[in-house]
């Protein structure tokens, strides 16, 4: 049931990437058809409501027999210290482990017996629980999670028996390099505080957790006010508020106010860690890049479609569109590159993690040709690329509200970062709104001549030293 979130990493280009000549000259822009727009517009609006103790409910209705509800928490590693961190992804382990009116074996019973699914994951700066089930379900569901959240049971024997599922977890995260890279990104970039934070924790924290840990953490942090209620499906607004009132109108505020969290601090800085038993060279190149609510987020998120991704798998070779896919692809060297977007309430980091063959010296040409890019859009980015991204961006963002989970997500994240859920006509109109010279201000503001933060892991013999690296951020020589 759990699992662990990291980033915002958006990969528009997988899904619909052309096999058309590349050609950066006029391209149509997607928002052409009335059709279009009114279907922005026709979408069901996502209705809010608070309760009196300030939890709220915020759901839209989709005329589907399923739905998903779920729990978004103000709440994740971010709000953690060197003693307890990891004690907010150990407490997603063990709400699941029974509850006081409920044991995990009945727990589990009654979920299958709904025919339901419930699942629950831990990020930096949020942690979720959600259901998905029948509509005829939802007053079931939001019950158990309430019990959950309530009233977990914290058993000594479960405490135990999830230390070691935990560190199992951590050794085979320990295998998948893609997670190893981007911890170490958070913790070089953001030293000294806790986004640098691994979201599992140390293994001797892991060790020594205890149940007083795990219910203070819950007092300080499962405040009504840090909680919103999210829905999508079959369920009404208004019904969902009365099961709302029902089974977390008790809950009783004990801590005041926001809970602060340590600001973010980013430093450009390298780690290399040589590994040559690996034969390929993993590599992540990322400078400091802006908060959910910030206006250059949409500049960012255009540029980091432009850059797109790919590996040599696919196909498309010479034609792919992407200008940066396809000097990858001629270089030889690169398997496989994506570019990323991660937010956080006052900070990112934006970039490009990529996997390398380091044969005759390969780990240096591909490192400059992702900086050379990242001079590139900010110099001579063309129209025509800017509104492709455009479009790519629009319909990835639109295939995501696709289904009760994925509106439900997107519902509660949005709730927790912006306050409200953007409508869609919103969201399409602030794409469109950048274009070329927006883009290349962005990329002089959060990328040109900045002090990058670097990871490389693996046959790392020939990366390049930082002081080249923070050169090669402005280098007149393209």
């Amino acid at each position: 049931m759990a699992s662990k979130s990291l980033r915002v990493a958006f990969s528009p280009l997988r899904s619909v990437l052309g096999s058309s000549r590349h050609s950066s000259s006029a391209v149509a822009p997607i928002v052409t058809s009335d059709s279009y727009k009114k279907s922005l517009l026709n979408v069901n609006p996502t209705e809010v409501s608070t309760l009196s103790n300030g939890i709220r409910i915020a759901n839209e209705y989709i005329d589907t027999p399923t739905a998903t509800v779920g729990l978004w928490i103000d709440a994740g590693s971010r709000w953690e210290n060197k003693e307890n961190n990891g004690v907010a992804h150990f407490l997603e382990h063990l709400v699941f482990k029974g509850t006081q009116n409920r044991s995990q074996h009945h727990l589990e019973i009654e979920v299958e017996n709904m025919g339901a699914h419930l699942n629950a994951y831990t990020s930096r700066e949020q942690t979720v629980y959600y259901a998905k089930c029948f509509a005829k379900d939802v007053d079931r569901s939001m019950d158990i999670l309430a019990d959950i959240l309530q009233n977990p049971r914290l058993e000594e024997g479960a405490i135990e028996r999830e230390r070691h599922v935990i560190l199992r977890e951590m050794q085979e995260v320990e295998t998948q390099l893609q997670e190893v890279i981007f911890d170490h990104l958070h913790t070089i970039a953001y030293q000294g505080t806790p986004l640098s934070y691994n979201i599992l924790g140390p293994t001797e924290n892991i060790k020594s957790i205890s149940r007083h840990d795990l219910v203070d953490y819950i007092s300080k942090h499962y405040q009504p006010q840090n909680i919103y209620i999210a829905a999508a499906g079959g369920i009404d607004h208004a019904e969902l508020v009365k099961l709302a009132e029902k089974t977390f109108g008790g809950m009783k505020t004990t801590v005041d106010g926001e809970i602060p969290f340590t600001p973010a601090r980013y430093s450009g800085s390298l780690m290399n860690h040589r590994d040559d038993a690996n034969p390929y060279t993993h590599v992540a190149l990322a400078v400091e890049g802006c908060g959910w609510t910030n206006p250059d987020y949409f500049p960012l998120m255009v540029a980091n479609t432009i850059i797109g991704n790919w590996n040599r798998a696919q196909g498309g070779g010479r034609n792919i569109p992407s200008k940066f896919a396809r000097s990858i692809h001629e270089m030889g060297a690169g398997q496989s590159y994506m570019a990323f977007n991660t937010c956080y309430k006052d900070t990112g980091l934006w970039g490009v993690y990529g996997i390398c063959d380091p044969a005759h010296d390969g780990l240096r040409p591909f490192v400059m040709a992702i900086q050379s890019e990242f001079r590139r859009l900010f110099r001579s980015v063309s129209p025509g690329e800017v509104q492709r991204a455009k479009n790519l961006l629009k319909t990835y963002l639109l295939a995501q509200c696709d289904g009760t989970t994925a509106v439900c997500e997107d519902i509660g994240r949005q709730m927790l970062t912006y306050g409200r859920r953007i409508p869609l006509a919103e969201v399409d109109a602030r794409i469109e709104a950048v274009d070329q010279s927006l883009l290349k201000k962005v990329m002089g503001e959060y990328v040109y001549d900045t002090d990058p933060c670097v990871v490389a892991l693996g046959a790392t013999e020939g990366m390049i030293e930082y002081g080249l690296l923070k050169a090669g951020m402005s280098s007149p020589l393209d």
